[in-house]
């Protein structure tokens, strides 16, 4: 897989290309699937001319993972052409699937239709012979779609040491226990998960699930996303886990309203490497929106609300590229079938955006002060 283009896929207008072997009439070639939007293009090409056409993509390419039945590699271009490969065992042996080589083949998901995952399966997403209950067919693709987002920022994670990783407003745990499962049990990877909420039993319920796992760094906490910024005492406890003063990566999964807000302000002061953010229920600047020109349109309730929820979503964006990392917003698969259903990627380039000023423009037009600009600024 080849993502990350570096003009943001303008020129091309692709954002990621997915490779895989497939044998047609007898010829193994390469099949190239090409996103652009919301769109996908497939070619199908003899492995030479595959191999020159990835070449000519990896000039506007930052990375690309390659996975063998035993190995996992990353490859990631710097901006001067600099090439850094490195190589991962596939979880000791944990994902070694053989690669379908069918032409018309089912959708692949990270986590298989007919593999057992025990989570899953105490979730009652699974039955106890690893197939999908039909009625929890949405959770489970919204748990491989959640995935992928995390799939394709892999190369962002330090190596050669615990990658730290905390869940603000975690609830039941699916995604959690999801993304513990992938990256420790399939990947490999030296993994601390903490997850928090507020809900005691639900707390309780996930730790009995994780040490019935042995899911030896998987841990819930029962706490509050805004106290825990404010305070800090549990923040310290979470890294004091991690033996470090920072966390790598922060998720927060519909955590209500300014919630949010403060799970990414609290990334921020970490200088997290990695956010991935579900904004829900966004009623803050619902009450403060104001535009003589754009009255007209505020005078419907229904379109006065999902504006707000935009523009807080994308002021969270503008204010994160503020801060040096590099956002993009992105289509997220909601099990509820809301219109909710957008995620922030956001991951930590070090370099301050210049953006001050329009941020500042559109906060004046439209009469908003964000809770998450108030956190960032103090």
């Amino acid at each position: 897989m080849l993502s990350g283009p570096r003009d943001g896929g303008r020129a091309s207008g692709i954002s990621k290309i997915k490779v895989r072997p497939l044998l047609k009439k007898g010829r193994l070639l390469f099949q190239l699937e090409m996103f652009k939007g919301s769109q996908a293009f497939h070619e199908n090409l003899e492995a030479s001319e595959a191999a020159e056409r990835l070449l000519g993509h990896m000039g506007n390419m930052r990375q690309m993972q390659l996975e063998t039945t035993g190995f996992s590699y990353t490859v990631l271009v710097s901006k001067k052409g600099k090439i850094t490969v490195s190589r991962r065992t596939q979880g000791a042996g944990k994902c070694k699937r053989e690669a379908s080589l069918s032409h018309n083949r089912r959708k692949r998901y990270i986590l298989d239709d007919g593999i057992p995952v025990p989570f899953l399966q105490d979730l009652g997403v699974m039955t106890a012979e690893g197939k999908v209950v039909h009625g929890r067919f949405d959770k489970f693709r919204q748990i491989n779609r959640f995935l992928e987002f995390i799939e394709d920022i892999l190369p962002e994670l330090p190596e050669g040491r615990e990658v730290a990783i905390l869940d603000f407003g975690c609830g039941k745990s699916y995604l959690t226990f999801a993304m513990y499962y992938y990256l420790h049990e399939l990947k490999g990877y030296d993994v601390r998960v903490t997850g928090l909420d507020l809900k005691s039993d639900v707390i309780r319920n996930c730790n009995e699930l994780s040490r019935k796992y042995g899911y030896e760094k998987l841990h819930f906490q029962e706490g509050d996303i805004a106290n825990y910024v404010k305070e800090g005492a549990a923040g310290a406890s979470v890294e004091g886990e991690a033996g470090k003063d920072t966390v790598d990566m922060v998720v927060t999964l519909h955590a209500c309203d300014t919630a949010t807000d403060f799970a990414l302000a609290k990334a921020v002061e970490w200088n997290a490497k990695v956010i991935l953010s579900v904004p829900c229920c966004q009623h803050e600047l619902n009450g403060q929106i104001e535009s003589d020109v754009l009255k007209p349109i505020l005078g419907y309730g229904l379109l006065k609300e999902r504006m707000a929820a935009l523009v807080t979503d994308g002021l969270r964006a503008q204010y994160l590229e503020r801060e040096g990392y590099r956002v993009q917003v992105l289509e997220f698969i909601d099990m509820e079938h809301t219109p909710k259903n957008i995620l922030i990627r956001a991951v930590y380039t070090g370099k301050k955006g210049s953006n001050a000023e329009r941020i500042a423009a559109c906060e004046e037009f439209l009469h908003v002060s964000p809770t998450l600009k108030g956190l960032l600024d103090r």
